[in-house]
């Protein structure tokens, strides 16, 4: 992987209530974002590099077969204060991640952790502060 570009917005409220993380993910290597493996490990290490904590097990489905564009997994991962999620196509080479925690947490480690593991050079950022 070469140096990761990353484009985004935060738009910030008056009152906060938690940060969303909303990050779509360009050019990822089609070996991580196609393995139930590598993205159930990814569900248990973002966890930690955001210093969570995990509710349960992570929750993998691959679907959406009929077009090459959404044929992928779908990844749900409960952490005790909201919801990590994410959809991979693996016809675009692409990972749509979204964080949601109701205490605060690094975005930028956020974001290294996951192109790393993706494989990404293109990171497209939105935090949200709600």
């Amino acid at each position: 992987m070469g140096k990761l570009v990353i484009e985004g917005h935060c738009f910030s409220g008056t009152a906060q209530f938690g940060k969303h993380l909303i990050l779509d993910l360009e050019e990822c290597e089609l070996s991580a974002i196609s393995s139930r493996e590598v993205i159930a490990a990814y569900a248990m290490s973002i966890v930690a590099e955001i210093e969570m904590t995990a509710y349960g097990d992570p929750v993998l489905e691959h679907f959406g077969h009929n077009d090459p564009v959404t044929s992928g997994w779908t990844l749900v991962q409960l952490i005790e204060t909201s919801s990590i999620t994410g959809h991979f196509s693996e016809g675009k080479r692409s990972a749509h991640l979204d964080i949601f925690s109701c205490r605060p947490f690094d975005t930028a480690a956020a974001i290294r952790h996951s192109a790393t593991v993706f494989g990404s050079s293109k990171a497209i950022v939105t935090v949200l502060n709600r």
